[in-house]
């Protein structure tokens, strides 16, 4: 079982390399990259692979990696294997702020992408001063006020999609349900930027997270600080999750199901279940984006769809075993 662990993420690693470069309807397979290394390949296929796969290929595992890790952040806090980013309200903050983008700037262009992350950002810090109590952070409060906040902002984007034209409603779908077709070395760079640190520094918190399922309590008498964890776990969350749906859209289920993967296979230990997750996603987000540019070639799907039909059997299975 052990050498069935050591060579599952490699060969999964390897699998998702090949398929996200040398799956597509442009004619460069997989047998094609090989040339690429020798400079073999013809002018178009250099284009195909070094501006579109290559960005859509990093923009995918950056974007899936930090979904899964602030997914195994956000459960670790509330102590729910059901608890995902869009708790704190990033994920509804950051849709308003796309939909008053696409509204103001038109849909594909940098606006959009900034309205999202500022929309994000905006409603954790409004949800994180609400649950604000003497100096302390009300987990129970955080979430009863991330329930309220996500229902008057979605009432809001509702208002406001009212007012969108034929184009602009088309833009709002397609956007809600996530996409990489719109990947560029500049999204990889920002993607870079704000979501991989939070991957590579997440693990940093293991230690107190193992620590906070047993209670806050008992974290602070183990000699935590408490109060620094809870902080820093949702501003993780909001940067990478922010980021994450900015850059590519609204892409669900992945936060809540790959964490909860990983735990079954190899337990709870935040130590293991952080970076693996982050692996994880990034391969799942990866090669769903690979089913959803193939599956209706050459017109593409929106990867929220793919990741929804995988994660809604996944969450009813949590849902189903946990106990009543």
């Amino acid at each position: 079982m052990t050498a069935a662990r050591c060579l599952f993420l490699p060969l999964l690693m390897l699998t998702v390399l090949v398929a996200g470069l040398g799956t597509g309807s442009t004619g460069l397979s997989p047998l094609r990259l090989a040339e690429a290394v020798h400079g073999g390949l013809t002018a178009q296929e250099r284009i195909v692979l070094w501006d579109i796969r290559l960005p859509r290929l990093f923009l995918g595992l950056l974007v899936g990696g930090g979904l899964a890790v602030s997914g195994v952040l956000m459960q670790a806090l509330f102590r729910n294997p059901l608890a995902d980013p869009g708790v704190i309200g990033v994920s509804p903050g950051a849709a308003l702020g796309a939909v008053i983008g696409i509204l103001l700037g038109g849909a594909g262009q940098w606006v959009v992408m900034v309205a999202a992350f500022f929309g994000g950002w905006g409603a954790v810090a409004l949800l994180t001063r609400i649950a604000q109590r003497g100096g302390q952070t009300d987990i129970a409060r955080l979430l009863l006020a991330g329930v309220a906040l996500s229902a008057l902002v979605g009432a809001i984007t509702g208002l406001l999609i009212t007012m969108a034209n034929d184009t602009q409603l088309r833009d709002l779908s397609y956007w809600s349900m996530g996409s990489l077709g719109g990947a560029t070395r500049q999204k990889v760079a920002l993607a870079v930027l704000t979501i991989l640190p939070v991957m590579l520094l997440a693990p940093r918190l293991a230690a107190g997270l193992n620590a906070l399922s047993l209670g806050e309590t008992a974290a602070f008498h183990m000699g935590h600080r408490v109060e620094r964890l809870k902080q820093t776990a949702i501003l993780m969350t909001a940067l990478a999750t922010g980021s994450a749906v900015a850059l590519a859209g609204g892409i669900g289920f992945v936060g809540v199901v790959v964490p909860h993967l990983v735990r079954l296979a190899l337990g709870p230990d935040h130590r293991v279940v952080l970076p693996l997750s982050a692996i994880l996603g990034g391969a799942l987000v990866v090669l769903a984006d690979v089913l959803a540019r193939t599956l209706t070639a050459p017109a593409e799907l929106p990867i929220g769809i793919l990741t929804a039909l995988v994660g809604t059997p996944v969450f009813l299975q949590i849902l189903l075993r946990r106990p009543a």
